[in-house]
């Protein structure tokens, strides 16, 4: 953490051991399973092979994004062209860290690199994740949804077959497994694959591996949990459509250039928001630290949890969505054009000989917030559905598409199908203005009041509402 004051400041190197009781009640240090007790994981947080895995995605974003395509440069002296978020669950903070480092090492960063700014909200107001904790709306539904599946399996053979395998291991007040057992289906399944990351020395019995067991799980753990973003718009809309929203918020400010890509929320000195602390106009790349809801959740709100597989997401799982731009054509099914980083730092530096370059790209947003330090007010079509847009702002979408890839594999969006919403030849393109139009329908206007609102309404609608159309 920086301040103006950080100077005056020490850091201070610790130990952390992790305290436990003991047989008879009196303080006990837990150890680990080799004895370590140093360091020893508190539960919910990124353990060593998290952060090797997170650390190695990094790396494989830096060879697709710096080594192959060069999007992005090879040596960065900050990091304001790229916006980094966080939730407030510590996993989540020390993924982006540890995906960052794999991205730009300390080889890749110059001895004067600036500490990066990290995004983060108070869990009140953190959309990046299902929220029910803080939406009474999204809690009413995300119970209802559980408990229609605890209805529909707990007295089924597939549930049967479970209990003859570890029903055995069940404490005694709650001896059968269930859907809403305690511990529930889905926790024994996040132990179940928790325990698989992490080598024999945290296996549990044998029966908890039986692939056929394994398979009940996860149909039953992605029905209970992600089966409401497929069927109900309301669902999708307090669930994951403020973050889906912010995405393409982001994706319309980097069209219109006005900031409003994540470059005033970065970028400034340290204590003031403004411009890029390099000179930067602009975010070129964005990365969250999120959850495994957050992705399923995503993947089902869009139409394309089946297509990714259907499974719920495994460990270090991650989404890309992609921008690019339609450019210099020779071939309908040309992939569409990109901008190496060289070569957009050559024109950037060619453009700054003329005056007024700052105004003509933000207009006075930059302006407002480098003379007072304020903190802009939404501007441009950030927020407006398609159906707000007049001829202007949809004219700036044209020509621009989305890809969204999931564990590097592309998927194909419902809406996206039909023949003007994608490049010609690949459907895995989709159109901006098409994949805006299908995120609109699930964005909600005001989150936090549609979180108190039909809360005396019927949880299901009347009907299926299709995703990703």
């Amino acid at each position: 953490m920086t301040s103006r004051r950080a100077p005056e400041w020490d850091d201070l190197q610790w130990r952390r051991r992790l305290e436990t009781f003991g047989d008879d009640d009196a303080p006990l240090i837990a150890s680990g399973p080799n004895g370590e007790v140093d360091g020893v994981c508190q539960l919910g947080d990124l353990t060593d092979q998290g952060r090797a895995t997170t650390l190695a995605l990094g790396q494989r974003l830096r060879h697709l994004y710096i080594d192959q395509l060069g999007f992005m440069p090879k040596l960065i002296s900050d990091a304001d062209m790229i916006y980094l978020r966080a939730t407030p669950i510590s996993r989540a903070l020390d993924s982006v860290q540890q995906s960052f480092w794999g991205l730009y090492p300390l080889s890749a960063r110059t001895a004067s690199f600036p500490p990066p700014t990290i995004i983060t909200r108070t869990p009140a107001d953190e959309t990046l994740f299902p929220n029910d904790g803080n939406c009474r709306r999204f809690s009413q539904l995300s119970r209802a949804f559980a408990q229609r599946t605890a209805d529909n399996w707990n007295e089924t053979k597939e549930m049967d077959y479970l209990n003859k395998l570890i029903s055995k291991w069940m404490p005694p007040s709650s001896k059968r497994v269930a859907v809403d057992s305690h511990p529930r289906l889905s926790g024994i399944m996040d132990t179940i694959n928790s325990t698989l990351a992490h080598g024999p020395k945290t296996r549990l019995p044998s029966e908890f591996y039986d692939g056929k067991g394994r398979e009940i799980i996860d149909r039953i753990g992605t029905e209970e949990w992600f089966a409401g973003y497929k069927e109900s718009q309301e669902y999708r809309s307090l669930g994951i459509g403020a973050m889906v929203g912010d995405l393409v918020g982001r994706m319309t400010g980097s069209v219109q250039r006005n900031g409003n890509d994540g470059l005033l929320e970065v970028a400034g000195e340290d204590g003031a928001l403004g411009t890029g602390r390099g000179g930067e106009k602009n975010i070129k790349f964005a990365m969250s630290g999120c959850h495994d809801t957050t992705l399923a959740a995503m993947l089902a709100s869009l139409g394309a949890f089946e297509g990714a597989d259907g499974k719920w997401p495994p460990y270090t799982s991650h989404i890309a969505l992609e921008l690019f731009r339609k450019t210099d054509w020779t071939d309908g099914k040309t992939v569409a054009g990109r901008t190496s980083f060289d070569e957009e730092h050559r024109v950037k530096s060619q453009s700054t000989e003329r005056k007024g370059l700052w105004a003509s790209l933000f207009g006075g947003t930059i302006n407002s917030v480098s003379e007072g330090s304020k903190v802009p007010g939404p501007e441009g079509m950030a927020r407006k559905r398609m159906t707000e847009l007049d001829a202007s702002e949809r004219n700036q979408l044209r020509d621009f598409y989305v890809r969204i890839r999931y564990n590097d594999r592309p998927l194909t969006i419902p809406g996206c199908r039909v023949p003007e919403n994608h490049l010609d030849g690949d459907e895995t393109f989709c159109t901006l203005e098409a994949f805006k139009s299908i995120v609109d329908k699930f964005t909600p206007k005001n989150w936090k009041e549609a979180c108190n609102s039909n809360i005396d309404m019927p949880a299901f609608p009347a009907a299926v509402e299709p995703a990703g159309t």
